[in-house]
């Protein structure tokens, strides 16, 4: 045992902590492993100090530091050799350890049992009072360098562990090889293992204090996971160099709210696939759509959520690694590239992000240290019923962190956008989805989810403080008030709401025939009675196109040529009325088939003329709503917007005017399949008017009734307006109007 013959019994400390190691109980390894000074007896029987050099190594016959053979303590599988103060010096700092197996295989790496903590005291207050925004830097796994060594460093937060190793395919996935320490009472235990590199596969091996069963679990941090079925946690460094400086200036002075948004909602695993089926890589993706979306007009796209997650058919929502994009489409400098892409060419990327709930497979976040770390102990508190997941525990510091440092993750380090947060209003009750007695109300006897609401703030203001431009939307379908008002008002502090009503509403009025329409006139006039209480977008979603409830087109009523002037009056409906737009992928091109996530899109549909005429008509909507002002810049103002009619029921026809500062756009809509002619409605100049856009013509697969392209106005006062215009209203139509300066003849 090295150069002193020390009699091993007096170790008063091997006993105990040989005990802690092999059961994998040891909470702090580094008291007992590595280099220590100790009080032992020679052989004879003279007390003194000595150098103790302790490797662990379950594996291995022989080992050995810097030429000292260590010897193993009989029946255990722990290494010690005895230094005198001499022979020590003759040690490095931060030493290798040489050992070899049954098999003769070879092995030499530094000991990590030679390093100090590298999460500073700092790091650790801030993450415990929930305010670390960038915690996601130091706990994960981290490629650094210590003294020249370079490594891989682990940190993870379980605070009711009693042992964490980290395992992975560098130690055979043996939990007893890389126990880590915590790191005083924070609950964050650490390891510097020396020789990792990026790409290498890892978890943790978690003990539970209170039943001693040992859990594999994935880091919550993770930056990138292995390709489902396969659970494992990689190791990231990336080396990406992003080239949207310019999109990232324009981003910081970005006032969305006088400017177009028109959102094109895409589901990355079934908008296209390669000839044989398989999914696209990021990178082709990111040239396929760019192009298409450019093309077509949208400025923004929306992904459906792209965190890693085990199941297909869950679409992303129910996600075991928030920090990590989907291996099913490429490495997270892949999807880097993605978004890099889409910036160049002036497209901005919104990413669908669930922070309230997570699924509970056993490998993930779900119990994670054994007990209820991330959720909720009580199920009144901590389950979703309907959905089979666990709710976040919003009002523990380090779990609300997680959450906030997630969205800035996503926003900062992969250049998203802006962020659909979903399911909003499960978050803010209590006794969502709920019967009496499987809830708990709130400290005040109410059924707020006080502390959700409190996260939601937390998040929205560090979201908008810290990445100014950027916008977080909320699909949220109660009337909960100031959504999207700001924290000193008293609101939630999203940027925008998903606008459910107007959906829910538009779409009754539309399955209904036309002859029946004119007993539900106020499902579209109704909106104008909230349209300004928030920042509203109009949308059609995914969710409108699944579970059979059939797509867009198949909602619609009336034969094949009725189905498509209803979908082309829909979509001119959304994009006419106030509010920013989003449309599902497919619906453009008026998919006839329901949403099949494991299916592309039948995009063969776009040769055939009726679907080219929608699609085309979806394309110059795009462009009218980009290139006109009045259609974007007053969105969330009463200012905007003026009826000139919205009492004509009986022939089911509305008509408005839609303002910006320097701009009018007058809409037109007739709801039945009866053209309307000699129909005179209010105007307020009594210029020449250009129709802009008419749903019914032929390169739209309509009729081509209309008015050849412009009316003149008379001085004929109407409906509260000194001048009119006399009009042909195709059927199932809608006509824009644009006052074009010339006067009457």
């Amino acid at each position: 045992m090295g150069d002193l013959q020390i009699n091993a019994s007096s170790d008063t400390s091997l006993n105990q902590n040989i005990k802690l190691l092999a059961e994998g109980r040891h909470h702090d390894p580094f008291g007992f492993l590595g280099r220590h000074l100790v009080e032992v007896e020679n052989n004879a029987e003279k007390l003194l100090q000595a150098w103790r050099l302790a490797v662990w190594a379950p594996t291995a016959e022989k080992v050995e530091v810097e030429g000292f053979a260590l010897e193993r303590i009989e029946g255990t599988d722990l290494f010690v050799a005895y230094l005198s103060e001499a022979d020590n010096a003759k040690v490095e700092n931060h030493y290798e350890v040489k050992w070899t197996e049954a098999n003769g295989f070879e092995h030499s790496v530094v000991s990590p049992y030679t390093f100090l903590p590298q999460v500073g005291e700092l790091d650790l207050h801030l993450f415990s009072e929930g305010n670390h925004w960038q915690i996601y830097d130091v706990l994960g796994a981290k490629p650094i360098t210590i003294n020249g060594i370079s490594g891989v460093q682990f940190s993870v937060w379980a605070p009711s562990a009693e042992r964490i190793s980290v395992v992975g395919d560098f130690n055979g996935w043996h939990g007893l090889r890389h126990p880590m320490r915590v790191v005083g009472a924070s609950g964050v235990w650490e390891l510097f293992i020396p020789g990792l590199q990026a790409g290498d596969i890892y978890k943790f091996e978690i003990r539970n204090r209170h039943t001693g069963d040992a859990l594999t679990k994935i880091d919550p941090y993770a930056r990138a996971m292995e390709l489902r079925p396969k659970t494992g946690c990689i190791v990231v460094d990336s080396d990406y160099q992003w080239q949207d400086e310019e999109w990232q200036q324009q981003r910081a002075v970005f006032d969305w709210q006088k400017s177009p948004i028109n959102i094109y909602e895409v589901h990355l695993g079934s908008w296209q696939k390669d000839d044989n089926c398989h999914f696209l890589n990021y990178r082709e993706i990111a040239h396929r759509l760019v192009d298409y979306v450019k093309w077509m007009g949208y400025t923004h796209i929306e992904l459906l959520p792209v965190s890693e997650h085990p199941l297909d058919q869950s679409w992303g929502y129910q996600t075991t690694g928030y920090f990590a994009p989907t291996s099913r489409f490429g490495s997270p400098d892949d999807f880097r590239y993605f978004i890099d892409h889409c910036h160049r060419n002036g497209i901005g990327v919104f990413l669908d992000w669930v922070p309230a709930h997570f699924p509970k497979d056993e490998f993930a976040l779900a119990r994670f240290d054994g007990t209820a770390l991330y959720e909720h102990e009580d199920p009144r508190l901590g389950e979703h019923q309907d959905w089979g997941t666990y709710i976040f525990n919003f009002g523990r510091n380090e779990v609300r962190n997680f959450l906030v440092a997630n969205a800035l993750y996503w926003l900062k380090e992969m250049h998203i956008d802006g962020l659909r947060v979903d399911a909003v209003a499960s978050m803010l009750y209590l006794d969502y989805s709920r019967e009496e007695g499987q809830w708990l109300p709130n400290k005040y006897g109410g059924r707020e989810n006080i502390e959700a609401i409190e996260f939601m703030r937390i998040l929205n203001e560090q979201v908008h403080e810290q990445c100014p431009g950027a916008v977080v939307m909320a699909e949220e379908s109660t009337s909960w008030p100031m959504v999207s008002r700001p924290n000193w008002m008293g609101g939630l502090g999203y940027s925008m709401k998903w606008n459910m009503g107007w959906m829910n509403d538009t779409l009754n009025y539309f399955e209904k025939a036309p002859i029946y329409r004119q007993y539900h006139h106020d499902q579209l006039t109704f909106s104008q009675m909230y349209a300004y209480t928030e920042n509203f977008i109009l949308p059609l979603s995914h969710d409108e196109v699944v579970h059979l409830k059939g797509s867009l087109i198949e909602k619609m009523p009336g034969d094949d040529w009725q189905r498509a002037a209803n979908l082309r009056l829909l979509l001119s409906y959304q994009i006419l009325h106030p509010g920013k737009k989003l449309l599902f992928m497919g619906s453009e091109f008026a998919q006839w088939g329901e949403w099949n996530d494991s299916e592309a899109l039948d995009w063969y549909l776009c040769d055939h003329p009726l679907n080219r005429g929608i699609q085309l008509l979806a394309k110059a909507l795009n462009e009218i709503y980009s290139s006109h002002p009045a259609l974007y810049e007053r969105d969330f103002v009463q200012e905007g917007f003026e009826w000139i009619d919205c009492h004509d029921y009986q022939q089911s026809i509305l008509s408005f005017i839609r303002h910006s500062d320097n701009e009018k756009l007058i809409c037109i809509f007739n709801f039945t399949p009866v053209s309307r002619d000699n129909y005179r409605i209010g105007v307020p100049h009594e210029h020449g008017y250009q129709e802009l856009l008419n749903s019914d013509a032929e390169l739209f697969g309509g009729s081509n009734v209309g008015n050849q392209g412009f009316v003149e106005a008379q001085r004929i006062p109407w409906m509260g307006h000194h001048y009119s215009v006399e009009l042909t209203l195709p059927p199932l139509g809608v006509v824009v109007l644009k006052p074009d300066g010339r006067h009457p003849s």
